[in-house]
């Protein structure tokens, strides 16, 4: 029960995207699906206890003195002229504490040791985390921008944007850049965080052993959007990985339709492809997400939209209406370009 509220309280779904909600996305540090959120996991119900423990004696230790000063004020009282429980407590004017400095040292010596198993449980879980088997891991190159989210899957020849697929059961080694601010990665389902710096490169090993989506999000501040930077990591059998990889490693298709011709002459002309990609046509912009699978994606602007028609116009014309902050203009488009843009982006699958 204690764990149920706590995971409503600290980590609340309500700030998750109906289209991500849809999917049952989970995130809770409190519910590990991978063997180094399970590691984490103990660490923290170890410093749970330990710090509940304290927390019991210091107010027994409280009540114990309150009694105490109860009784020596009654006894006080009980001279003529003073009521017994205004009293003031003089005994220990009176009758000096008795020990006092044993009870220091008791009381110091089990802080240090209390301290002291924190910093030895800290130690054992970092190093538990480190001697994980990284066998034949998934590679992946996660690059921080604001406010988005660039993948890369380097063994593959895979680049997509805002979703992280992995397979179950296996490890996954990902190295984080940042292309412009601190970023932070947490996965709380499978992972602890790891900062992402400009100029430098970490990284940072997780395994999902249960199928499922997870949420990912930024947690540091970055930004005015930073709230509104989720990762949706979804993790599937292998066999169904190395399908999806497969299918993202593919050029976008030959438009087949007149309108979707002409949505794809309207990306490459407008400032569309001045920032963003899409494989196998000449659009190769790097500012932005690349798009080349966008229709498959199940939202938009890093998790905080639906990926559907309306959703994807409306972002067109003003992404600031949704994202303050962002670097991506408005784009106010003819009526005959917008709808064959549309048509174009939604093939993209």
């Amino acid at each position: 029960m204690f764990r149920l509220v706590l995971s409503t309280v600290v980590l609340p779904l309500a700030c998750l995207p109906s289209g991500a909600a849809a999917q049952a996305v989970q995130q809770s540090a409190l519910r590990p699906a991978g063997v180094q959120a399970a590691t984490i996991f103990s660490l923290w119900n170890f410093t749970l206890a330990l710090c509940a423990a304290v927390f019991a004696a210091i107010v027994l230790a409280l009540c114990v003195a309150l009694w105490r000063a109860h009784k020596a004020g009654r006894a006080a009282g009980a001279s003529p002229g003073l009521a017994p429980d205004l009293a003031p407590d003089l005994a220990s004017l009176q009758q000096p504490e008795r020990r006092v400095h044993r009870a220091v040292l008791w009381g110091t010596a089990i802080a240090t040791v209390g301290l002291v198993m924190l910093l030895v449980a800290d130690v054992w879980t970092g190093r538990m985390l480190a001697r994980l088997p990284m066998n034949e891991a998934v590679k992946v190159e996660l690059t921080g921008h604001q406010f988005w989210w660039e993948v890369r899957y380097p063994e593959e020849g895979v680049t997509t944007a805002n979703e992280l697929h992995v397979p179950v059961g296996r490890p996954v080694v990902v190295t984080l850049k940042s292309r412009d601010v601190i970023h932070t990665l947490w996965v709380p389902n499978l992972a602890g965080k790891r900062d992402m710096i400009p100029g430098r490169t970490t990284t940072i090993a997780l395994r999902a052993d249960q199928p499922g989506v997870y949420r990912a999000q930024c947690a540091e501040f970055c930004g005015l959007q930073h709230a509104l930077m989720a990762l949706p990591v979804t993790a599937v059998a292998p066999a169904q990985f190395a399908r999806w990889t497969q299918a993202r490693g593919k050029v976008a298709p030959e438009p087949a339709t007149d309108s979707r011709r002409l949505g794809r002459d309207v990306f490459v002309r407008a400032a569309c492809a001045a920032c963003h990609t899409v494989a196998g046509t000449m659009a190769n912009g790097t500012l932005g997400p690349d798009l080349t699978h966008l229709a498959s994606r199940p939202t938009l602007a890093a998790g905080m939209l639906p990926n559907d028609r309306a959703n994807l116009q409306a972002w067109i014309v003003d992404p600031h209406r949704f994202k303050l902050g962002a670097n991506m203009p408005p784009s106010p488009l003819p009526a005959r370009d917008m709808h064959a843009l549309l048509d174009y982006l939604e093939s993209l699958e």
